[in-house]
């Protein structure tokens, strides 16, 4: 299958050891699926080569666009940057410290059929160290039950979305937690959504910020504050339903 248009974006902070692979491959499986792509990355605020390595990709090729954030806004602002960046029918993001293989992309895109929204992927089988693991299942299960999420991967960030549902919902969060207001605000909008196995493999180079104890208290609160949020504009959908009902 083809798609009409397609924008595919990475968020980067200090990548500079795999963000060029990444890029590369993404010009490659993307001419493959459409003729009409662009290649985004969101440098955020990184500290290491990442903007030097990005401005010399976006001088040799005229599909890639390059975005600077001057300071650090977190995972989930580099997100929302890339989001309102993106031009296409269609958007794919992944991150780019290459724990995901770009060159999968096509697994989503057959599956994104006529009716579906939405196609993300999950991991087959996490490279991480076993508290690493044991960590993310645990937060899987508990965003999930907090949330009433249906998927099987709430932080598998390798996804393919049609621009409609990013037009549809606003996503306000600059730290990670945006993942989960993400799958929430697609799934409470009635969107369809598909999954299919993706590999996962351990970072080639630097080390995640998520599993230290001052950030997953933070990620906790985070997710409380969500959650309020969620419900207000829940009760709110639902008493301006009622108003144009009566």
């Amino acid at each position: 299958m083809t798609l009409s248009s397609l924008s595919i974006f990475f968020p980067a902070y200090n990548d500079a050891q795999t963000i060029g692979s990444l890029v590369k491959n993404a010009l490659e499986v993307a001419a493959s699926i459409t003729p009409d792509f662009e290649v985004i990355v969101i440098n955020d605020g990184s500290q290491d080569n990442t903007a030097a390595v990005l401005n010399q990709l976006q001088a040799e090729h005229p599909q890639v666009r390059v975005i600077h954030h001057p300071v650090n806004r977190g995972y989930g602002g580099a997100l929302r940057s890339g989001f309102r960046a993106a031009s296409k029918d269609y958007v794919f993001y992944t991150d780019g410290d290459a724990q995901y293989d770009v060159r999968e992309l096509p697994r989503l895109v057959t599956l994104m059929r006529p009716g579906i929204d939405m196609v993300q992927g999950y991991k087959l089988n996490r490279d991480d160290a076993l508290i690493r693991k044991v960590i993310g299942r645990l937060y899987h299960r508990m965003v999930s039950l907090i949330f009433g999420l249906g998927v099987r991967d709430v932080d598998c960030d390798f996804r393919l979305l049609r621009r409609h549902v990013l037009n549809s919902i606003t996503l306000r969060h600059n730290s990670g937690i945006i993942c989960a207001e993400l799958m929430s605000k697609v799934q409470q909008a009635g969107f369809t959504i598909r999954e299919t196995g993706v590999s996962h493999f351990a970072r080639p180079h630097g080390r995640s910020q998520f599993f230290r104890p001052r950030h997953l208290a933070q990620t906790a609160r985070g997710l409380g504050m969500l959650w309020l949020e969620m419900r207000r504009e829940r009760r709110a959908s639902l008493a301006a339903r009622a108003l144009n009902l009566g």
